[in-house]
């Protein structure tokens, strides 16, 4: 198996960061840039580049971060899917993305893309390494044409790198963006991976990096449809509601999460991706026939999205 280029992998992610947070500036339409960068390191080893945007002109609270950490041990949360690897060292870098609009029918998005890679600390075994990530969509009012659209762009992403590729990837964040608690996904879904080291480095690298460029793709112009959509306190409140379902997941079940906090690194930075404001309400459920309601008949549960007519 080809040895895994790291600068390569560390060029591109950086890069990714740069292009994201570019794109979102013009949305923003801001002469300057709208992001306030945070350099940070890690006290056992490495660090990261965190850029955050809070109440922009689109963007209410968002965040484009970069990290590259490493250490003597694997976390639990990334050592007990791969308990062969327990005792190994570790690094792993990434970019992480999350955007929460303003406007309540504009969706919530993330991205995430991630290399991980565990040495054996005594020379004899080769390093494992792997790569992880995907987008996925959290909308508060479904829009047919968006959820085609963006399923199309993880499609698109998947396509060149093996048939059932995609179909596999929708599946697993179907699967992985699911509270069980509340017997819900968190949103329409999008595409997930992880462990990836199918064709070698250079294949499973090229898709990684496929998934990475084809998120603004997807994203980006579902941002420009909905993000000057009339809105009142109705959709507000609701937006509100239903951001309550992503934090309760991100905090109790995201892998992600778990890995930076038991990793030490740096906690603003990891729980960025928290909104900043939410509500939660006691048993509460939309009146049927209202569009809140159709949120959950229609949009929150898995379907073809790819192959529908917007």
């Amino acid at each position: 198996m080809t040895q895994p280029d790291v600068p390569a992998v560390l060029s591109y992610l950086q890069d990714l960061q740069e292009r994201i947070c570019a794109e979102i500036n013009q949305h923003e339409g801001v002469a300057g840039v709208a992001f306030r960068e945070d350099a940070w390191d890690r006290p056992g080893g490495g660090g990261g580049r965190s850029r955050v945007l809070e109440q922009g002109a689109i963007i209410e609270k968002g965040g484009v971060n970069f990290s590259h950490v490493m250490g003597d041990r694997l976390p639990p949360s990334a050592s007990v899917r791969r308990p062969e690897l327990e005792g190994r060292s570790f690094e792993a870098m990434g970019v992480s993305v999350i955007f929460h609009p303003h406007n309540p029918y504009a969706p919530t998005s993330h991205m995430n893309v991630r290399f991980f890679i565990a040495h054996d600390p005594a020379g004899q075994a080769p390093p494992v390494w792997w790569f992880g990530g995907g987008f996925d969509l959290t909308p508060y009012y479904g829009f047919l044409a968006d959820a085609v659209h963006w399923h199309r762009a993880a499609r698109a992403a998947c396509e060149p790198y093996g048939q059932g590729l995609y179909q596999r990837c929708k599946k697993w964040c179907d699967d992985y963006f699911y509270l069980p608690h509340r017997d819900e996904p968190r949103g329409i879904g999008g595409v997930f991976f992880d462990d990836h080291d199918e064709g070698g480095f250079a294949t499973a690298f090229a898709f990684t990096r496929s998934v990475g460029d084809h998120y603004m793709q997807a994203y980006g112009p579902i941002l420009a449809a909905r993000k000057d959509t009339p809105f009142g306190d109705r959709e507000r409140d609701f937006q509100l509601y239903r951001r309550g379902r992503y934090v309760e997941f991100n905090l109790v079940h995201d892998r992600g999460t778990l890995f930076g906090l038991q990793s030490k690194g740096r906690t603003e930075s990891i729980l960025v991706s928290m909104p900043p404001e939410v509500r939660w309400r006691y048993d509460w459920h939309p009146e049927p026939g209202t569009p809140e309601a159709t949120l959950y008949t229609d949009y929150l549960r898995p379907r073809d999205w790819a192959d529908e007519m917007s």
